[in-house]
This record gives C-alpha cells, sequence and structure tokens, in this order.
C-alpha cells in the first residue's frame, strides 16, 4: 500500500498560498455537476473552422508531431509577422522577436517572469482577468491595482499617474478587455503609453479578443494595439493566441512579439517552462493566420450577432447590463435580485434556475468590491443561447 505524507502547510510555498485556483474554471466544473447551462468559462460550443482542423490533420499524417523549434516553428512564426503586419501596420523579424508559447497564458506568465524583479511593481487594472494577480504574485513582483469604473469603465488619470513610480516595472493592459468588454480608446492608450515613457516602464498588452469588437455610432471602437504607438514599440509586449479568434481554445497555440532582447529572455524562460507548444497546431496556426480579411469579418458579425442575442435576454431577466464594446463577455449588475453576494448568487443561478456564470468578486483584489456583479459569456450556439433564455425566465419572480 502506498503511504501519503500527511498534509502540511510547511510544504506549500508562500507564493501558492496568496492565491487559489481559477474561478472560472471552477464554475464549469460545477455547471457539469449540476446540469446547468454553461455562460461562465470562455470557451466556444460550437465547431472549429472546418479547414483548420483538416490543416492539423493532415500535419498529424505527415508526421509533423516531434518538437518543433524551441521558440516556434519558421512557418507559423513567419505567418504571425505577415498577419502582424497586415493588421497592426508593425513589421516584426520572425528571427528574433517572436515566442510561440502552449497559449496566451504561458505567453503572459514567461514575459513576466523574463522581465521582472522581486519586490518591482505591476499595475494592473480591474476588474481584471484572474491570471493577471497570481502571474504577478509567481514572477516576484507587487501587483498595484487601479479600478476601471462602470458603467463605462473607465479610469481615473491622477489615480493612474499616482500609481507609476520608481518601483514600477509594468502595466498589464488586456484590449478588448476581459471580463467588462471595454476596448481601450486612442486617447486612453496615448495617455497610458506617456506614463511608461515617462517612468521607463514595460507594457505587457493581451490583445487575444482583438477581431471580436462591435462598432457603435458616435463612437471610434477600433482595436490599437499599445505597440503602435510611438515610443512604445521597444517596451511592449504583445500578448495573443488563437484561441478566441479561430475558437481552439483547446490547441494551447500562443505567442508573444516583443523587441529582440525582450523576447531572447521570454524564449529562455519558455524553454524551461513548456519547451514548446505542439507540432502539428502550429502548423494549422500557419494556415489560420493567412486567412482572408472576410474571415474576421464574418466572425465579428457572427458574435455581433451572439451578443444581440443574449443581451435582451438578461435584461428582461432583470440584470443590469454593461454593453461590451469587444470580447465576448457581458458583465452584469445583481442588486435588483437582492442576494447578499455573487458568491451566494451564482450557487443560486446554477443549481435552482441551471445556468452559469462567473462571480465578480473573482475579477477583484479584494471580493467586496465584485460582490454584487456577475460575467456571462456569449461564444455559445444560438440553441445554447436560447436554451440559458428559457431558464433564466425564472429569475423574474425575484425581482
Amino acid at each position: 500500500m502506498t503511504k501519503h505524507a500527511p498534509a502540511n502547510n510547511r510544504y506549500i510555498s508562500q507564493k501558492a498560498g496568496l492565491f487559489t485556483e481559477s474561478v472560472i474554471r471552477e464554475m464549469t466544473r460545477e455547471a457539469m455537476k449540476y446540469g446547468a447551462v454553461n455562460l461562465s468559462q470562455g470557451f466556444p460550443d460550437f465547431a472549429a473552422p472546418e479547414e483548420i482542423k483538416r490543416v492539423a490533420m493532415q500535419a498529424i499524417e505527415d508526421d509533423v508531431n516531434q518538437y518543433a523549434i524551441t521558440w516556434g516553428a519558421k512557418d507559423f512564426r513567419e505567418a504571425i509577422a505577415r498577419k502582424t503586419l497586415w493588421y497592426l501596420g508593425l513589421e516584426i523579424n520572425p528571427e528574433t522577436e517572436i515566442t510561440v508559447t502552449c497559449g496566451s497564458t504561458e505567453g503572459m506568465i514567461a514575459a513576466m517572469m523574463a522581465t521582472v524583479d522581486p519586490g518591482e511593481e505591476v499595475i494592473v487594472f480591474e476588474p481584471f482577468y484572474e491570471n493577471y494577480a497570481p502571474d504577478a504574485i509567481l514572477s516576484d513582483a507587487r501587483p498595484r491595482h487601479i479600478p476601471l469604473r462602470a458603467p463605462d469603465w473607465t479610469f481615473d488619470r491622477d489615480e493612474l499617474s499616482a500609481a507609476f513610480n520608481e518601483k514600477t516595472k509594468a502595466i498589464i493592459i488586456c484590449n478588448p478587455n476581459n471580463p467588462t468588454g471595454k476596448v481601450f480608446t486612442r486617447e486612453e492608450m496615448e495617455f497610458i503609453a506617456a506614463l511608461c515613457i515617462e517612468h521607463d516602464a514595460l507594457c505587457f498588452t493581451d490583445e487575444i479578443y482583438e477581431h471580436i469588437l462591435y462598432p457603435r455610432e458616435g463612437a471610434e471602437i477600433k482595436h490599437i494595439s499599445m505597440a503602435q504607438l510611438p515610443g512604445m514599440r521597444e517596451r511592449t509586449v504583445i500578448v495573443n493566441s488563437m484561441s478566441k479568434t479561430y475558437s481552439v481554445t483547446g490547441w494551447r497555440v500562443g505567442y508573444c512579439i516583443a523587441p529582440p532582447e525582450i523576447t531572447g529572455a521570454i524564449r529562455k524562460v519558455h524553454d524551461f517552462l513548456t519547451v514548446g507548444a505542439a507540432a502539428p497546431l502550429q502548423a494549422a496556426g500557419a494556415y489560420a493566420l493567412s486567412l482572408p480579411a472576410s474571415y474576421y469579418e464574418k466572425l465579428q458579425a457572427d458574435y455581433t450577432a451572439r451578443r444581440d442575442l443574449l443581451l435582451p435576454v438578461l435584461e428582461r431577466a432583470g440584470f443590469q447590463t454593461f454593453r461590451p464594446d469587444g470580447a465576448y463577455y457581458i458583465m452584469t449588475d445583481i442588486r435588483p435580485f437582492g442576494f447578499s453576494s455573487d458568491i451566494e448568487f451564482t450557487h443560486h443561478l446554477i443549481r435552482e434556475i441551471g445556468v452559469a456564470c462567473v462571480p465578480g468578486s473573482s475579477f477583484y483584489s479584494r471580493p467586496e468590491l465584485g460582490a454584487q456583479q456577475v460575467r456571462f459569456c456569449f461564444c455559445k450556439k444560438d440553441e445554447t443561447l436560447n436554451e440559458a433564455a428559457e431558464r433564466l425566465t425564472k429569475l423574474q419572480s425575484r425581482i
């Protein structure tokens, strides 16, 4: 019989004790347990594009099954460079400025571990994607949180300026933003860029939702990368992935774009974190990133339709909603329902109503700041969203 060591906190690192497991992934497990419609974790429940899957299968058939170059297969890096030139107007050297990673999740932590020293500070807008704070902790950095305030998720410029100091190493921007759906304006980006230049700070920019935008009258909803702005090319790390744009979240193929010196450091960290991303899926990535503009136009139209299906459903059910300009999430206010917390509400929603969402507190450094918010995702089939709509009608009796 195998003997197991007794549980003992002295075996657990201080770092691991400073954060919890992913609440988002926990909600998926709860949804499966109770048979709830899963509008929590942001993965599509519809098929990935057939032509991309065919290229992946052909690569496996052609025996592209051994290690690729650690920092990414040459054809995939070249495809990333071509697409970056087309979409962002940035000329990237695929030999010295691109690192292919195991998803954008590894890309972000590899970039931070490659550049941040113990005691340095990383500025994080909140509500934030839940990985960013643990990334800072694992990098021995101190996160400084700056609020994005509803309903427009704007930040106070004086507050942000005051957060920059001699210890500031970097700021993280998720644009379009998860969880709020905010798309940063050019004016906001230029203000942040000026602070980075003044304080000689880096910018880690998560651009995984770059093609999921919702233009509207009276506002310019356009993706702007920090690396496009004057003075920022040499101090920006772009983190991106195939996951959302090509509906292949399970492939775990991402990449970082950074100046050569930073790329060299990211590649070293990446090498010892994961060695490399899956070779046949990189072959499919080279094909995917070469798709024409019409692919991205259809992607945007399809997600606009899904957003416009779910928004009125949530509003009729009694939620106060924040209309997203990008990404595929809807943040909501749950105060009309009278629950004491977002945790109590999400448990009720899963177990009694049959719909899963994410408690808002998981996106904040202090849980009480999100205690009356929850996030829904709409990267789902119409049938899934309609099933959720039918179940959510039962919530109206709570108002």
